[in-house]
């Protein structure tokens, strides 16, 4: 009897190799330099409020991370709790109603009265523009 004969497998034919560059090395090589993603932060209004409070006080760059750090996480919370008072109430829009009462229910006793009339103020502002 005769051997089969096998047709593209792995056995029968040797295997050709063929070097791919990964993604980001290939765009470079093809096309002109990439550009780099911004990530965009807080620093210069947390910088503005810190001249407001404190004129003559500076800040390092470590610690103008780590307020941009919670400034980010604070936000997030703060959403995330707007956006369940959204869902809960059965509504499809986040409206200022529901981030002061996310706010009034994250951030403890005298900071929510401070946040909450700097964000109506804001509003009115917003508003009145």
């Amino acid at each position: 009897m005769a051997p089969k004969k096998t047709t593209g497998s792995a056995k029968g034919t040797p295997a050709t190799k063929v070097a791919k560059r990964s993604g980001k090395h290939a765009e470079r090589k093809a096309g002109a330099h990439g550009k780099k993603k911004r990530t965009e932060t807080f620093s210069v209004y947390i910088y503005r409020v810190l001249k407001q409070v404190h004129p003559e006080t500076g800040i390092s760059k470590r610690s103008m991370h780590i307020m941009n750090s919670f400034i980010g996480d604070i936000f997030e919370k703060i959403a995330l709790e707007a956006s369940k008072l959204v869902r809960y109430n059965k509504k499809h829009t986040l409206s200022s109603r529901e981030v002061q009462t996310a706010v009034r229910l994250l951030l403890p006793g005298e900071l929510a009265k401070h946040a909450v009339s700097e964000g109506t103020k804001a509003v009115t502002k917003y508003s009145s523009a």
